[in-house]
């Protein structure tokens, strides 16, 4: 067996999001010297379970094995109906399994990636549900930076306490690249209240759903004017702050009056 070779593979397998349980079939397989075989994972978000298969072949001028592909079974509580997709192994970034979940959840995952010219670039990526391949794939959508969505700006428009501290934000920020719904805290009037987030890159947004993760379709603009509003009555106070502050050093002293007698008489 080529031990560098499966090394590598058991690296890769493991950043891959499946962890080390598989290193064991792994090597077995390969120690069997097959030209091809797969191995089977397991995991559960929540309700939803993910059945993935893994894919690997061997090269047909050496003895080594390549980690080609995995297929993806998404298996939700309560409905019969299953979702498939496969995910390619490429030379940059993978997609990791829990990106994978989030991809077939319908959310958008932003990676760097290496086009086949070995140009490296970063996208954030998206299942398009309406358009497959011949192989009932679902294609993925890319919107490259110059698409010009802005993570931090868009975010940057909420009450979001977790946007104070630089850490929280960052946390915020690297959850949503990798797809998550995810928890944050809105301030309104002084109160914290609890939603759930994603990053909308389509359309440079982002998408609201309520403390029970129920999408808020018709409130996304509605957030985002309470948001306005709220930013427009601190902009407002702190103008009429300002305001205040300028007439009482514009307002004339106690000296002021005297001089004005004083040139009348004169007159």
């Amino acid at each position: 067996m080529n031990e560098n070779n499966y090394n590598y593979l058991k690296d890769q397998v493991k950043y891959t999001g499946f962890g080390d349980a598989l290193e064991a079939d792994l090597k077995q397989n390969i120690e069997q010297k097959k030209e091809t075989f797969t191995l089977n994972h397991d995991a559960f978000y929540g309700d939803d379970r993910v059945s993935a298969t893994l894919n690997f072949k061997k090269s047909d001028q050496s003895d080594m094995y390549f980690f080609n592909s995995y297929d993806v079974r998404l298996e939700k509580e309560g409905r019969p109906e299953t979702l498939d997709q496969t995910f390619y192994i490429n030379k940059g970034s993978n997609i990791t399994l829990k990106e994978a979940y989030n991809l077939m959840e319908g959310r958008s995952v932003n990676k760097d990636l290496t086009s086949k010219e070995g140009q490296e670039y970063n996208a954030w990526v998206q299942l398009d549900f309406k358009d497959s391949d011949s192989n009932g794939n679902f294609r993925l959508n890319h919107y490259h930076e110059n698409y010009g969505y802005n993570l931090e700006a868009a975010l940057s428009k909420y009450p979001l306490k977790e946007l104070q501290n630089e850490s929280h934000k960052q946390d915020l920020i690297n959850s949503l690249k990798k797809g998550n719904l995810q928890s944050v805290t809105f301030i309104k009037d002084g109160k914290e209240v609890k939603n759930y987030i994603e990053a909308n890159p389509q359309f440079k947004s982002i998408t609201f759903y309520d403390s029970s993760k129920n999408r808020l379709d018709s409130s996304q603009s509605k957030v985002e004017k309470e948001s306005q509003l709220q930013g427009r009555s601190e902009k407002a106070k702190q103008s009429t702050a300002a305001k205040n502050s300028d007439a009482e050093n514009d307002a004339p002293g106690d000296d002021a009056p005297k001089k004005q007698r004083r040139k009348s008489q004169k007159m």
